[in-house]
């Protein structure tokens, strides 16, 4: 219970009883730091209902909570904030009840809830994992995550776009100047043996329109006209009417780039509970347009296409069939949302990872779903997220313009290398432990960046400074646990026991007021879907830590019950490292 709901009821009836008046809630703030107390109560909004000098009233209700509530011990007012010190024995009492806990402040599912689906990656099966997908994996994994924390059910799941012209160009650069290699035969992770292909499609591609406008062809007309780009259209209508040998070709070069994906998303330290395939979903949704029809929500033009009119929900007209027939990312976008709640019968959300160049794709979907009377529609949310920089020349790039996951996860472990092996602390390390712990620190660099910031916000990702052991850096933080774990390596006594220490040294009280927030944060985070509410949290935990580090002895102090504590203390804080950076999906070494 936090110390805003201990604190209300004994408020009402304050206000009751001083006052005569029925109020039940109250503005609560921070106590700033210039003065003496660890929450504050507002009074200003009592000034509506209550007639009087803020002051004298913030007077009246700090007397009464003094003599009512054994946890505040005493209480200043300035202007009309009431600042209410809270006792030791509350503090001890509250660290005794958690300290042992494990996953403090996580919750779990409760029976009848139901679950949420969260949709990250959905990456397409003719070019390697690059930069961007490395946010939208880190944010739908991390969000994924702290919505399970904060007491869901969670399904992580991805749409695999494994059709379409795109994927036949890459087949069809294999099918001409692949010579049958594989990636056993070339030594190379499949998804960037088939990303090479595409690259090679796109190369001849160019060379024959090269070609085309110099025998006096248009620009337009030599797009239209190149052979290789025909070529990649009846390989993709051969597709579609189901040929065999385009068939087995299909699903052994997207089988390569699945288990180049698996590799990837292993050292990305990601997972999925199921995946979706476009090829399945495709067509998907159709049946449903016949449905918006029948209930007058969809509407026929003259040449049989179907629209969906959102002009006065400020939007625009949006097809949802083609004159054709066929259908439209929408139509498939709705079928498939419909397809997995009848997968999954409990899920009663989704949240959709993609970039913010889809902000109004989604706002028609999120429409059209509930118009089609959908109650799981009420609670679909779009992470949208902006894209990710990187300073010229920092980073290498497979083809000079997309950085690819792979080379960047590599390069991040071999920054964390440069700098470790700079501070020169790991004599006694084996070969395979610097290993281990060079990729720690250097994924934990990229993830703890990329997630300390808000989602919607645009990145600019500098390498070198994301491996920094100073500042608001996964490294940073990272040492700090590594620290604690050396404290509790070196106290070979007995500190099972719950604290017995009277009074706390305000250092110790900071820390444990900080660990309070943690069952807040984890909800608020999940409610906002943001990791970067819990990455400035162990931010500043780790940061009062320190300070507490710096201030008191711990291993040092003669008094064993505080001895004791502090290291009950210390170990706190490293299991809620452990347990943050977990939610982020970034590992803590035990040594560094």
């Amino acid at each position: 219970m936090s110390l805003q709901e201990i604190l209300s009821p004994f408020i009402t009836k304050a206000i009751q009883e001083l006052f005569g008046v029925a109020i039940e809630k109250f503005e609560f703030q921070s106590t700033r730091k210039e003065f003496e107390g660890d929450i504050t109560m507002v009074i200003f909004p009592l000034l509506k209902v209550v007639k009087g000098n803020p002051v004298e009233l913030g007077n009246k209700i700090g007397n009464y909570l003094v003599e009512n509530v054994e946890a505040v011990s005493k209480f200043n007012v300035v202007s009309g904030f009431l600042n209410i010190v809270i006792s030791d024995a509350y503090y001890l009492g509250f660290f005794n009840q958690i300290r042992t806990v494990e996953q403090f402040g996580f919750q779990s599912p409760k029976e009848g809830d139901t679950a949420v689906m969260v949709e990250y990656s959905s990456p397409n099966t003719n070019k390697p994992l690059h930069l961007g997908h490395v946010r939208n994996n880190l944010l739908g994994y991390s969000v994924a995550e702290i919505i399970k924390a904060s007491g869901k059910k969670v399904y992580k799941t991805q749409i695999i776009n494994d059709r379409g012209i795109h994927i036949c160009k890459s087949m069809l650069a294999w099918q001409k100047f692949g010579n049958e290699s594989t990636p056993e035969s070339t030594g190379l992770k499949g998804d960037k043996l088939v990303g090479n292909f595409y690259v090679a499609f796109d190369k001849a591609y160019k060379e024959e329109i090269s070609q085309l406008m110099a025998a006096g062809k248009t620009e337009d007309e030599a797009k239209k006209q190149a052979p290789i780009i025909l070529e990649a259209q009846e390989m993709l209508l051969k597709w579609e009417a189901g040929d065999e040998a385009v068939i087995a070709l299909w699903k052994k070069m997207n089988q390569w780039v699945y288990d180049g994906f698996a590799t990837t998303y292993k050292t990305m330290g990601v997972d999925f509970d199921s995946f979706y395939y476009e090829s399945n979903t495709y067509l998907l949704g159709k049946d449903v347009v016949q449905i918006g029809l029948d209930k007058g929500i969809f509407e026929k033009d003259p040449d049989g296409s179907v629209w969906i009119d959102l002009t006065d929900e400020g939007l625009d007209r949006k097809i949802v069939l083609r004159s054709d027939g066929t259908a439209v990312y929408m139509t498939q976008d709705i079928g498939t949302a419909i397809q997995r709640v009848k997968d999954m019968p409990d899920v009663g959300g989704m949240v959709y990872t993609v970039g913010n160049e889809q902000d109004y794709h989604f706002k028609v979907l999120f429409l059209i779903l509930k118009k089609l009377g959908f109650d799981w529609a009420a609670n679909l949310f779009h992470l949208s997220y902006g894209m990710v920089d990187l300073p010229s020349g920092k980073m290498k790039s497979r083809e000079g313009t997309v950085v690819d996951a792979d080379d960047l996860m590599e390069e991040m472990t071999a920054t964390a290398q440069k700098i470790a092996e700079d501070l020169g602390k790991l004599e006694e390390y084996s070969k395979e432990e610097k290993a281990n712990l060079y990729q720690t620190i250097g994924l934990g660099a990229l993830k703890y960046y990329i997630l300390k910031v808000d989602p919607k916000k645009r990145i600019l990702f500098n390498p070198e400074e994301s491996v920094d052991f100073a500042g608001n850096t996964g490294p940073f933080i990272q040492y700090t646990y590594a620290r604690i774990q050396s404290i509790i390596r070196k106290a070979t006594f007995d500190y099972s026991q719950d604290a017995s220490v009277v009074e706390l040294h305000e250092k110790e009280k900071e820390l444990i007021k900080q660990l309070e927030l943690f069952p807040e944060v984890i909800q608020n985070a999940a409610n906002n879907h943001s990791p970067a509410l819990i990455a400035n949290f162990t931010y500043d935990l780790v940061r009062e830590y320190n300070s507490f580090y710096q201030a008191v002895p711990i291993l040092g102090e003669a008094d064993a019950n505080k001895k004791a504590f502090r290291v009950q203390l210390s170990k706190r804080v490293a299991d809620t490292i452990a347990d943050t950076f977990k939610l982020l999906g970034i590992s803590v070494p035990a040594r560094m």
